[in-house]
């Protein structure tokens, strides 16, 4: 009818009939209506009057009118089906002039996540190796501790695999919590290495490929039942999330699946493939074919917690 004005602020007037004259449409035709004349007039002689569907409620977004289409998808993760679909509605879909269609939700919030991960996992990776480098000293140990994380990452694969999880944001937690266990299981393998290496170079006994490969094999062997319970420990804690119900079990899941995975393949490349990498760098680089100069080296020392 009218606008109020208090101050800066706003306010519209509305004004309806009594509810017992707008309950029933017979009622409301039969609403007389003064006129400047004075006649009364029936509400039906000036208006149609009638009962239409719409909405239960409008949105409206950015001042704009909004209206939502939910999606449940089962069976395939939200990005792969938002990008078939964003193609498929592209191609039957004609949007009219002033209209806008706007993907949101989950996918909104992967987006919005997936660009935060981009800084976040590289800056991760480089923040463990610049760890790894304060505590060895040395590039090239930092760099094969390193070597775990994509090996391991084939185990986490396998696993989400088997178990048919899709990658989600759950995953890629999983992954960087992986990534930091790995360089610690690294770390101690790498430790007992140089412990065995050391020793025999303070007995003198470092001089052929062969002293070298016995040492390297004594600290791979002194590593096996440290290594077994630290990966028991890690199933033992991670194992039961699998089976777990209720609310946020699903998260978790994505969460540990990883951490399993990776943590057996894992336990494999630091049985198997860090000792020859280490017995090559030492051959070549340090002992440089031939017998090791003891004053030389620096002896590590093991410093418990």
């Amino acid at each position: 009818m009218t606008t109020t004005i208090e101050g800066r602020e706003r306010y519209t007037v509305n004004v309806r009939y009594a509810r017992e004259l707008r309950d029933d449409l017979d009622k409301l035709r039969r609403v007389l209506v003064p006129t400047m004349s004075g006649a009364q007039i029936p509400l039906e002689q000036l208006a149609d009057i009638h009962l239409t569907l719409g909405p239960s409620m409008l949105r409206d977004e950015n001042a704009m009118l909004a209206g939502y289409v939910y999606v449940d998808i089962t069976g395939r993760d939200v990005g792969s089906y938002v990008a078939e679909a964003k193609k498929t509605v592209q191609e039957k879909l004609t949007l009219p002039a002033g209209y806008s269609l706007q993907w949101s939700g989950q996918y909104e919030n992967m987006l919005r996540v997936k660009e935060r991960l981009k800084v976040v996992i590289p800056l991760t990776i480089f923040i463990i190796f610049v760890l790894l480098y304060m505590n060895t000293k040395s590039p090239v140990k930092a760099g094969i501790v390193m070597l775990a994380v994509p090996f391991s990452l084939i185990g986490a694969i396998w696993f989400l695999y088997i178990l048919k999880f899709n990658v989600s944001i759950a995953v890629w937690v999983g992954m960087i919590a992986l990534m930091g266990l790995d360089a610690e299981t690294g770390v101690f393998m790498l430790l007992f290495l140089d412990l065995s290496y050391y020793d025999m170079v303070r007995q003198g006994r470092m001089r052929t490929f062969e002293d070298l490969k016995e040492a390297v094999i004594h600290g791979a062997v002194k590593r096996i039942r440290p290594k077994m319970m630290t990966v028991t420990t890690t199933f033992m804690g991670l194992i039961p999330i699998m089976w777990a119900m209720g609310t946020g079990a699903d998260m978790m899941k994505r969460i540990a699946a990883p951490m399993i995975g990776g943590v057996f393949t894992s336990f494999i490349l630091e049985l198997l493939v860090y000792p020859p990498i280490y017995v090559i760098w030492k051959w070549r680089y340090e002992m440089k074919h031939g017998t090791v100069d003891v004053s030389q080296l620096p002896v590590p020392h093991l410093r418990g917690h």
